[in-house]
């Protein structure tokens, strides 16, 4: 099945602290970006020009894609609609390879709990879902992303498993997935599941990009802390991910603990590295190599 969105290679969540990297000379080990839409939206007592003038002058250097953390598409409140019109306007003028946000609640009555709590797995949370994101698309005007937690607790009520849900959330609501690889890694340990089971079990052609973060370990929980370098089982399932679905645009979050520039490019050099031997895989015949470019 055809994809349904574009792979543009290796991008990278860009923080305040690496601005200047991308001011007219960008590095070469970076294809895109990633900002969070909050950041740059003209919220109410907050001085917007400066940052939303600075995404203007890194739009015109790289692709990126907007990632947002207040759509709550799990709440029982209804959809912020003040907060999608400032998301649009944003949207608009930004030109974005795509949005994204969480499938989770994050508020309710009105509060913003500045958190992402997951769901329960049953029907009627889909159908809600589906109803939010398919009302979401409608107004934006374009498909957007989900992207799936990391979590801690289970649920008595869920009917399904997790990957069952993101699965038929995205293929009923015709929205993208954000596969956030880390996420699945610390959800698979924190629940005792194959992660690559969680893998083979989502759409490829709505895969739309990978999120690759660390974590940190809390009494005995791994928490999806994103103030660590990718540990080597998570680059093992990236490339497990790669192999099985082939080749998305792929980024690292870094949130926490940011690094000078040179040590977290060598982690997106691994990602390219382990991207470029799936995308372009080397066949050895009698001594002669041929790089091969998979469709």
């Amino acid at each position: 099945m055809q994809q349904l969105f574009s792979d543009y290679g290796i991008g990278v969540g860009l923080r305040p602290s690496h601005y200047q990297m991308f001011s007219g000379n960008k590095p070469k080990s970076v294809n895109w970006v990633e900002v969070i839409s909050e950041n740059f939206l003209p919220w109410k007592g907050h001085d917007s020009f400066r940052p939303f003038h600075r995404l203007c002058k890194i739009r015109q250097e790289v692709p990126v894609a907007l990632h947002g953390v207040s759509l709550s598409l799990g709440s029982a409140d209804d959809l912020d609609l003040e907060y999608l019109k400032l998301l649009k306007e944003l949207k608009n003028k930004i030109q974005p390879m795509w949005f994204s946000d969480h499938l989770c609640w994050s508020g309710v009555n009105g509060e913003i709990l500045h958190d992402l709590y997951p769901l329960p797995y049953t029907k009627d949370v889909i159908q809600h879902v589906v109803d939010k994101i398919k009302q979401t698309q409608d107004f934006m005007g374009t498909r957007m992303l989900i992207e799936n937690l990391s979590s801690y607790v289970d649920f008595k009520i869920s009917e399904m498993s997790e990957w069952e849900f993101i699965t038929e959330i995205a293929t009923r609501a015709d929205c993208g997935l954000l596969l956030d690889v880390n996420n699945v890694y610390v959800s698979s340990v924190n629940h005792n599941f194959d992660p690559k089971k969680y893998i083979d079990h989502i759409p490829s052609h709505r895969i739309g990009q990978i999120h690759l973060a660390g974590h940190s370990v809390e009494e005995g929980y791994l928490i999806d802390t994103h103030d660590a370098p990718v540990c080597q089982e998570v680059w093992d399932l990236y490339q497990y991910t790669l192999k099985k679905k082939g080749t998305f645009s792929s980024m690292i979050e870094r949130d926490g603990n940011i690094p000078e520039w040179q040590v977290l490019e060598n982690e997106l050099l691994t990602a390219q590295k382990i991207y470029n031997d799936v995308k372009c895989p080397i066949v050895k015949n009698k001594g002669v190599s041929y790089e091969i470019t998979t469709p």
